[in-house]
């Protein structure tokens, strides 16, 4: 089964810098190997999801530049429909800086760029693709108002949608509530949970996100897994252990394959233990989509 799944967000392309330890302000590091690879979190989503299984279609912007028109082709040769792809002229496709260290962990640096053009007007000519899908993904890397006409669209037309609230921000109540399951980390999952919840359990996070809207709440925990409350059901699936070299993208990889196999019928925590693993695999290699595994490799784990 190759389930519709509609990804809108951003795409990018990576810079990476491998250096001994991240930067601190003021400091420059004496860095290693250098690649140029395809990144954003809309498009690591969408590749994830693709080579997961599902029948991916990616709304994006990217410049008419040469990183935007490498991005289509690698997109393409995923076999992701690019159809709904704008290539916007007068502005560069957007570009991230990453530092990776020895320890795996990064720091990032995103341009924009042609990201920032993704409109409601432009989401409202993809209306029907939304509609259609069997479950619509976005992210937090294009404009506020973009992700919400997203989720309405899609909860007008009973399409299941999936918010990574990433990178961090706050969330309008009513769009929480049209939410069929919402994937912070640890730190997301605070700032959506509001004040006073400083130093509460992963389980006190959720029930706090479910009781102002949201439907399921799967929190991420890194190398411990994830944690999940769907109704009042709650659970930890814990994580894969591996040597982690690079953790650019492993939030991305869970999220598009938890998209696909939650859209095959499989519970939140199945949905989970296969997201694990592949996010888990991911960060045993470098860069964003290059490190994202294909579904047949997850027997690796």
């Amino acid at each position: 089964m190759s389930p519709k799944i509609v990804v809108a967000g951003s795409s990018n392309t990576d810079m990476i810098c491998r250096v001994p330890h991240i930067p601190k302000p003021g400091e420059t590091v004496l860095g290693g190997d250098f690649f140029v690879v395809q990144g954003g979190k809309g498009a690591n989503q969408a590749v994830a999801a693709a080579r997961a299984g599902g029948n991916v279609t990616f709304i994006a912007c990217v410049g008419d530049d040469l990183f935007g028109r490498q991005a289509l082709e690698s997109y393409k040769s995923d076999r992701i429909d690019t159809s709904c792809i704008e290539i916007t002229s007068g502005v560069p496709t957007g570009v991230a800086l990453i530092n990776v260290a020895d320890s795996g962990e990064n720091s990032i640096a995103v341009a924009p760029g042609a990201n920032a053009r993704l409109t409601p007007e432009i989401i409202d000519h993809y209306r029907n693709i939304i509609a259609g899908a069997d479950m619509v993904l976005v992210q937090l890397e294009i404009p506020i108002e973009t992700v919400y006409r997203i989720i309405r669209i899609a909860w007008s037309a009973g399409v299941p949608v999936v918010l990574n609230p990433a990178p961090a921000a706050t969330i309008d109540r009513e769009i929480l509530s049209m939410l069929t399951l919402v994937t912070p980390n640890e730190h997301e999952a605070l700032l959506l949970a509001g004040t006073g919840m400083d130093g509460c359990s992963v389980s006190t996070l959720a029930d706090r996100i479910q009781d102002i809207g949201a439907g399921s709440v799967v929190i991420t925990t890194g190398s411990e897994g994830a944690f999940f409350r769907q109704g009042s059901l709650e659970g930890h699936v814990a994580g894969i252990p591996v040597t982690a070299v690079d953790t650019t993208a492993a939030g991305d990889t869970f999220n598009g394959y938890l998209v696909v196999e939650l859209a095959r019928g499989k519970s939140l925590a199945e949905a989970i233990q296969v997201a694990n693993k592949a996010a888990a695999l991911s960060v045993t290699r470098m860069g964003a989509q290059p490190s994202i595994p294909w579904l047949n490799e997850l027997t690796e784990l």
